[in-house]
């Protein structure tokens, strides 16, 4: 198997534990406070990632990483679970899987900016044509307007586009699971010292699956899927393997169908194939490294 075929196999891996994440997102914040669900989520996973660095006796990454490492925090442990979660107080959860399904094409871009790739113009048509695909499919599902929730998953995704890139190149000097690690135990103290003014406010009734959609973005969207996403980016490159997270949001639709009841509609899965031949082409285009 190439490189790049494993590669492909660790992205999808992190897709499939990231295309919950909207939906659990979604039904956590209809209990919890947007804050505890969006920042809380990081304070929760960075126990779990200090105590897997302790016990694997991980060496302190060198001084020169810090920066890059608080790219990584601003993009993935604050940026994108915090806005997303603000946005979907009011936002269907299908709905913010088509906005963010704009992500592949940030990342591509922003693994050009920080990484030096090279895509092909095959490459570049090939993610243009399933972001667009993406655009025409929320046009056709009646997402014709622009709302404020809009704005704040647009934001969602550049963070998430340079935490993504900036921590891939990361994965080839610390390793994978290791920068989401380090930037989560990072990121604690400022998190602990926000709940401490802010507080920690639970309402007097959370529903169990409110509890379930929490745990899960604490335990897998923020923790387990990025050991997998990083070593795919890191290993068949930024921009190629990024386009997997095209299918992200049909597969997130097909969960918020099964989950919340949301409404799965033929022309979902026409669009899904249509996109995933656009991530076959821009797996067989040539992408430069510097």
């Amino acid at each position: 198997m190439t490189r790049q075929n494993i590669g492909y196999i660790w992205g999808m891996l992190g897709v499939l534990g990231f295309s919950l994440t909207l939906p659990a997102t979604r039904v956590a914040v209809l209990d919890i406070d947007p804050l505890v669900v969006g920042l809380g989520r990081a304070l929760i996973a960075a126990i779990l990632a200090a105590i897997l660095l302790s016990l694997t006796r991980q060496p302190l990454p060198p001084r020169s990483s810090i920066p890059q490492l608080f790219i990584v925090i601003l993009g993935v442990v604050v940026g994108f679970p915090l806005l997303s979660a603000i946005a979907l107080q009011t936002a269907p959860a299908s709905h913010g899987a088509v906005v963010t399904g704009l992500l592949p094409l940030a990342t591509a871009i922003c693994g050009v900016w920080r990484a030096g790739e090279r895509p092909s113009v095959k490459f570049w048509l090939s993610a243009m044509s399933g972001s667009m695909l993406v655009i025409l499919f929320s046009l056709l599902s009646g997402s014709k307007s622009l709302y404020i929730s809009d704005l704040f998953l647009l934001g969602a995704v550049f963070a998430a586009g340079l935490g993504y890139a900036e921590g891939a190149i990361l994965a080839r000097t610390l390793g994978s699971w290791q920068v989401i690690c380090w930037a989560l135990v990072y990121s604690a103290p400022l998190l602990a010292i926000f709940f401490i003014f802010h507080g920690f406010p639970l309402p007097h009734y959370v529903s169990n699956s409110a509890y379930l959609g929490f745990f899960y973005v604490s335990f897998v969207s923020m923790f387990l899927a990025f050991f997998a996403w990083y070593l795919g980016l890191s290993i068949g490159g930024i921009a190629r393997v990024g386009q997997v997270q095209l299918l992200q949001p049909f597969l997130t639709i097909l969960a918020s169908a099964a989950l919340l009841g949301e409404k799965l509609r033929v022309e979902t899965i026409f669009f899904a194939l249509c996109v995933g031949l656009c991530v076959l082409i821009g797996k067989n285009a040539s992408v430069a490294r510097q």
